[in-house]
């Protein structure tokens, strides 16, 4: 059998197309399935062919249809999915909402309850009142150092000292009875409100 030609050996001749070629190649494999010597003679014939194809097609003497895969080709890698774009409401809150450092968090933090247990301890109107200053102070401080955006930093800190009184106003009036029985003074109360809202805005908002 080595005195025949690859094209022999797989029972095939030089104008059968691809697709004899390979049912050849498949037919010979089953037939003589478990022979591992006559399995690598056939191996090496389809190969023979297949480079002898390969050359002719270099050569312009064949057509082999595009879909046929040759060592030369490089395949192209299939195009990612173009990411999805984000929604309207998604983009709008990441303009606000911050990631903040451990500094962002702790520093607010720190200050905005120095200010309450302040008010705790000494709830005069006059304390309070200058608690609030320092307080919304302290929060104009901690966003503008974030963003460097006056107007914005004007208006989240503005909008946090409104919800925190309005919040802590709510608070206050359903749980009053709780509130006069631990001897905390309701303005001390709301003020509290107001700083827990401002340390949210000044850590988490930009």
């Amino acid at each position: 059998m080595s005195s025949q030609s690859p094209y022999e050996q797989l029972g095939v001749t030089e104008a059968s197309s691809f697709e004899e070629i390979q049912d050849a190649r498949n037919r010979l494999f089953a037939q003589h399935q478990g022979d591992r010597k006559q399995l690598e003679s056939i191996e090496a014939a389809y190969d023979a062919v297949f480079m002898d194809r390969l050359r002719l097609r270099q050569e312009g003497k064949i057509k082999v249809p595009d879909r046929i895969r040759f060592p030369e080709k490089v395949v192209p890698p299939p195009a990612s999915p173009p990411p999805a774009p984000a929604s309207q409401g998604s983009a709008w809150l990441q303009r606000f909402v911050d990631t903040p450092s451990r500094t962002d968090v702790l520093l607010p933090a720190g200050v905005l309850t120095a200010l309450s247990a302040l008010v705790i301890a000494v709830p005069s109107a006059n304390v309070v009142q200058m608690a609030l200053i320092l307080g919304m102070g302290a929060s104009f401080y901690f966003l503008y150092r974030k963003e460097r955006k006056l107007g914005r930093t004007v208006l989240l800190g503005l909008s946090g000292l409104v919800i925190g009184f309005l919040a802590g106003g709510l608070l206050g009036t359903a749980l009053q009875t709780q509130i006069t029985s631990v001897g905390l003074n309701p303005n001390a109360f709301v003020s509290v409100v107001a700083f827990f809202v401002l340390w949210l805005v000044s850590g988490f908002l930009r």
